[in-house]
């Protein structure tokens, strides 16, 4: 009998990459400052709920996840990765803030760049028996992991360096949530 995405992602080996939760509160000025949220589009509160829920739903259907928790440097991926990881270290990698930036305009062989090395990034296996997260972007249509909704997972197998990465799915908050209910049929 063929393993469940559930039984899958409770064995380990994935990488969870997941976009901040919805962020509506100010804009991102032109000239932004990661040390001062206000030069930043921030969460709101559905998007802090929504934070909180994901964190609590990943814990109920005993997913194990690794530590620490990787961030982009917006104060909205740190404040998602907070608060649905309140007790495990936060690790911001300023690489994820070049995934935000290929929504900008960048030339073809800076964007080609940033790719490659979000390749070798997603082919680094976590430590057996879990999973790695991270909580980051947004990428533009058809680019890198594609358009991810607020909170929602893509899951990503690596097959260990330089042998690149699978998308294994991606899960919308509700997709992900619903997950734990074909155990209980």
């Amino acid at each position: 009998m063929e393993k469940s995405l559930l039984d899958l992602l409770r064995e380990g080996g994935f990488i969870l990459y997941a976009r901040h939760g919805e962020a509506t509160v100010g804009t991102d000025q032109p000239y932004f400052n990661f040390q001062y949220c206000y030069t930043q589009r921030n969460l709101s509160e559905l998007g802090r709920r929504e934070a909180i829920y994901y964190g609590q739903m990943l814990r109920y259907l005993q997913i194990p996840i690794s530590p620490p928790i990787v961030a982009s440097p917006f104060c909205r991926t740190i404040e998602t990765a907070q608060l649905a990881f309140p007790n495990v270290n936060v690790q911001i990698e300023p690489f994820w803030y070049d995934i935000f930036k290929l929504g900008g305009n960048l030339s073809t062989s800076e964007q080609h760049k940033i790719l490659i090395d979000l390749r070798s990034v997603l082919e680094i296996k976590p430590p057996q028996g879990t999973n790695k997260m991270i909580i980051a972007h947004s990428f533009p249509t058809g680019v890198g992991l594609g358009k991810i909704s607020n909170l929602g997972t893509v899951i990503v197998k690596p097959r260990g360096q330089g042998n690149g990465y699978e998308i294994v799915k991606q899960l919308s908050l509700a997709e992900l949530a619903d997950l734990g209910s074909s155990e209980l049929k």
